[in-house]
């Protein structure tokens, strides 16, 4: 019997999750054209399923910098205060290996409602410019969060080069919020780190041609 119920309690979470369909809606700052070849990279990698009680997004960032420059920054997860704005210092510890499942700790600027974050690396890929982490510890109100972030080049009939990186995310609605207000709070912190990135890494792109 307890298992019989088991059973269906897990299948009426099954049921209630849904899949997001990041893929078939065109992200602020990109165009069709670019969506339309983007598609299959957001299926394969910022795909979710969302139970209730969950949100989830994708964002875009055009960047006026090679790829294989914004790319070297993005897979340094042992040093994201380079572009994300929140963090007052990044540690990890010793013996430190870059490596699927190895862990950083996050301390959070003052006035935000978060202290912490302990944080792991789900996915490292340097042919396809693939990263992604859980935060799975903590004083913050992201729980459950997941990210995925990829990195793409683009070049035009005139010889410009430009990158698109793009970030999806899952995470919990805390209790007492909307699932607007939760997509809200994460999406304008993951847009700002964005511009900062794009920031950085043209600044980087600039002192390269130098």
């Amino acid at each position: 019997m307890a298992a019989a119920a088991a059973d269906s309690e897990d299948s009426e979470t099954a049921t209630a999750a849904t899949v997001t369909t990041h893929h078939l809606t065109v992200p602020p700052g990109l165009t069709q054209a670019e969506l339309q070849e983007l598609a299959h990279s957001i299926s394969e990698f910022h795909t979710y399923q969302v139970g209730p009680g969950q949100c989830s997004s994708i964002l875009a960032q055009r960047i006026h910098a090679p790829l294989l420059t914004v790319w070297s920054v993005v897979r340094r997860f042992d040093m994201p205060q380079t572009y994300k704005h929140f963090i007052r210092s990044c540690h990890v510890g010793d013996g430190f290996e870059m490596r699927v499942g190895c862990l950083r700790y996050v301390n959070v600027i003052s006035g935000l409602p978060a202290e912490t974050s302990t944080e792991r690396l789900d996915i490292l890929d340097d042919e396809r410019h693939v990263t992604g982490f859980s935060i799975i510890g903590g004083e913050h109100r992201l729980r459950n969060y997941r990210s995925v972030t990829t990195v793409h080049e683009y070049q035009n009939q005139g010889g410009e080069i430009w990158t698109v990186v793009l970030e999806s995310y899952v995470v919990d609605v805390p209790e007492g919020n909307t699932e607007g207000d939760a997509r809200l709070f994460a999406d304008t912190v993951v847009k700002l780190n964005l511009q900062k990135l794009a920031s950085v890494t043209e600044g980087l792109a600039r002192d390269q041609v130098m």
